[in-house]
């Protein structure tokens, strides 16, 4: 049996990540970069498709993990009747050379152990080439990429397979380092591993030393910090949205997507999350990642990018590797880079706006490429689309897009009143009001009472949970506290928020109904229940969310309530960034509706509409 999405725990270098298994094996890893080939996609089939296993020989009676402290260094101990042995894994940043640093430590009494290194380049198509090094250690090459392998033990060769057989006894380290490269470099020199280990606790450390954050539930907010921070690639500032691709949100089906790129939409929470938490370096990188990304023809604005601001990333399947608990197809790549999504331009001028009032210095160009985009808006908003969960069925007119159409012009207006940009302020209001109205009275059905997923439609949309978080509505409005109470009564599943109704949802999507709940979707009904008044509530189910973090403290995308377990990519950046901002909002009382831009901006509070 593989084992399950929780089971996995984290480990990156800002540049790439691996996941490990809570049996000593990482099953998925991608080098150079987060959206590069798997050199280990056993995580999606079988040993066979690449993995890297250090454990004990010997049955397991008894497993603890943990990360030592406010770090990415992960601590596995294996209880055997032989005795205990401590594996350590990390991999150290260096910005060239992706490695994984492993240490075993002898803990107690001497435990026989096996090291099984399959290395399959490709997604698990490719066997290297593998062969001594001068210098003792091990290479293997196999068209563009290579990895070397320095070894504490002795190793030999067995099917395909590099393998070790050796005993640890208390007090005894033996040390495995394996570093990428590309195939035409020399191999990067060896470093000392155990310094290597220090240096990276140091310096995560550091980095969670400069976390401003003191509100309850520190030690979640913490991790969930630094699992943002692992998936931001460092030499752009971009923040992948995961480390994984195809991990399905229904066991079995073929809702599997790749999510090792950056998405627009995550742009203004991700913002909000670093600098409320004291991170103003990794938010300024992120919003100048964003304008690079951005920049070009205003119709031509993507949802998602590569990490370094890509915009070719073409979606294709790869039939040799089985999926997931059989999940297929296998996806890389993202079709979802040629929808239209009328919502992200409201999230890039939001995150612009955001910038602003969190005081990042602006930056010289940033403006203009508003404008730019505010004039292509200015005619598209009456455009439809294919929505913020990028449905591959019909286009519709989605009434959380429409929402996100109106904050763009809503912070442009802002922009000029607080900030003093230039622009057409009086063209913008009537622009503006016109959307407000448009929403209120095409969005909302009279005799549902509540605010629609789409013109005309009768079905209810998670996504409608933003309106009062970005300060469309208040939550007290009538319309909006009745599309709240809806929400809860018919998309809340055993306490956790589906996206929509998923029985007809090939009817939304185009795709086979069944998925989890989403978990950022249940984070901001916590939110708009604080901004109803009801705290109480508002925390019972933040508890019920930190409930579901597996035991190192991360979370996927999804959650099967009734399996009991975390869906689809993992772990996921959206959620963790959520977590922050709900947080934040339970230990300070509010406001809530931090995108809503209140203080200084409350004297352009949107039209009521008609009721």
């Amino acid at each position: 049996m593989p084992l399950r999405i929780e089971d996995y725990a984290l480990i990156g270098d800002n540049e790439t990540a691996a996941l490990v298994g809570r049996d000593g094996s990482i099953d998925w890893l991608c080098v150079p970069r987060f959206d590069s080939g798997a050199c280990f996609a056993a995580l999606l089939g079988t040993p066979d498709h690449g993995r890297w296993l250090v454990a004990p020989a010997v049955p397991v009676r008894r497993t603890r993990r943990a990360y030592r402290g406010d770090t990415l260094v992960l601590e596995t101990e294996f209880e055997t009747d032989d005795g205990t042995v401590r594996l350590v894994d990390c991999m150290t940043p260096r910005m060239r050379n992706p490695d994984i640093v492993r240490i075993v430590e002898g803990v107690r009494g001497r435990v026989p152990m096996r090291m099984e290194l399959e290395i399959r380049f490709e997604y698990g198509r490719v066997v290297p080439w593998v062969r001594r090094l001068p210098d003792g250690r091990l290479g293997a090459v196999a068209g563009p990429d290579a990895l070397c392998l320095a070894s504490g033990v002795e190793t030999s060769g067995r099917d395909f397979t590099t393998v070790a057989e050796f005993t640890v006894a208390a007090g005894e380290r033996v040390p495995f380092t394996l570093a990428w490269h590309a195939s035409h470099e020399d191999p990067p020199e060896s470093d000392d591993p155990f310094r290597a280990v220090a240096d990276t606790e140091e310096r995560w450390r550091e980095w969670c030393s400069r976390c401003s954050y003191d509100g309850e539930w520190r030690d979640a907010v913490v991790r969930s910090l630094l699992t943002v921070k692992a998936l931001q690639y460092l030499p752009t500032g971009g923040i992948v949205a995961a480390p994984s691709t195809s991990l399905p949100e229904q066991l079995g089906g073929v809702r599997n997507w790749d999510y090792r790129y950056c998405w627009l939409r995550d742009a203004t929470f991700s913002l909000y999350a670093l600098l409320i938490s004291g991170y103003v370096d990794e938010a300024r990188a992120w919003r100048d990642w964003l304008l690079r990304a951005a920049a070009g023809k205003p119709s031509d604005l993507q949802i998602v990018y590569g990490p370094a601001g890509e915009r070719r990333i073409p979606e294709q399947a790869l039939p040799w590797l089985p999926g997931y608990e059989s999940s297929r197809p296998v996806r890389i790549g993202n079709a979802a880079v040629e929808q239209f999504q009328l919502d992200v331009y409201g999230e890039v001028i939001d995150a612009m706006h955001m910038s602003r009032r969190m005081g990042i210095e602006a930056e010289p160009h940033g403006w203009a490429l508003e404008r730019v985009l505010l004039e292509f808006l200015s005619s598209a908003w009456r455009e439809p689309d294919e929505g913020i969960w990028e449905v591959r069925g019909p286009r519709r007119h989605f009434t959380h897009s429409k929402v996100m159409a109106w904050v763009a012009v809503d912070r442009a207006v802002k922009a000029i009143d607080r900030f003093g940009c230039d622009g057409p302020v009086e063209q913008w209001r009537k622009l503006r009001s016109e959307i407000h109205d448009d929403v209120c009275q095409r969005g909302y059905d009279a005799e549902r009472g509540t605010f629609v997923q789409s013109y005309g439609a009768k079905a209810l949309d998670a996504s409608l949970l933003m309106i009062p978080l970005v300060g469309f509505l208040p939550a007290t409005d009538p319309r909006v506290r009745r599309t709240i109470e809806a929400i809860e009564r018919e998309l809340v599943v055993d306490g956790f928020v589906q996206r929509y109704h998923t029985p007809t949802s090939a009817d939304v999507d185009g795709l086979p109904p069944g998925e989890g709940a989403f978990l950022p979707c249940t984070f901001w009904l916590a939110d708009d229940l604080i901004l109803l008044g009801r705290h109480d509530e508002a925390r019972a189910l933040f508890e019920r969310l930190l409930a579901v973090r597996n035991d190192v403290g991360l979370l996927s995308e999804e959650y099967d309530p009734r399996a009991r377990r975390l869906l689809g990519n993992f772990p996921q950046a959206f959620s963790h960034v959520a977590l922050v901002n709900t947080a934040r909002n339970l230990s300070k009382r509010g406001p809530a509706d931090h995108r809503a831009g209140k203080g200084a901006d409350a004297g352009s509070t949107p039209r009521a509409g008609p009721r």
